[in-house]
């Protein structure tokens, strides 16, 4: 079984800076693209950054420039840096992976973390 357990979110002021780790754990093959998803309170959960295997990245709009995804394969971590954060970035945050648990390539699957609640407040 395949766990994804999230960790480093809290409160900070605007303008302030979080670091945000996700780690997979269990029977893993392999892991694809990882990413990182938010969820506001009222609204429908997105994409705030994603990274393949081979180090691609892609960002929504709102937080380019701001924030940088990361992976540490060794560690089967994903990290999400956050600076210059703003009111707006509250929300739970959720780690996300494509992995391959198993030998055969249909030994595959999305896995979803426990969610980190990101609070950006003065």
């Amino acid at each position: 079984q395949v766990q994804l357990v999230e960790s480093g979110g809290g409160l900070v002021q605007p303008g302030g800076s979080l670091r945000l780790s996700c780690a997979a754990s269990g029977s893993i093959f392999s892991i694809y693209t990882m990413g990182w998803y938010r969820q506001a309170p009222g609204k429908q959960r997105e994409l705030v950054a994603a990274i393949t295997s081979g180090g691609i990245t892609n960002y929504a709009d709102s937080v380019k420039g701001r924030f940088t995804i990361s992976r540490d394969n060794a560690k089967n971590t994903v990290y999400l840096q956050m600076n210059s954060l703003k009111p707006e970035d509250t929300a739970v945050y959720y780690c996300n992976a494509d992995i391959r648990g198993g030998s055969h390539w249909y030994d595959r699957a999305n896995y979803w973390g426990q969610g980190t609640q990101v609070t950006v407040s003065s």
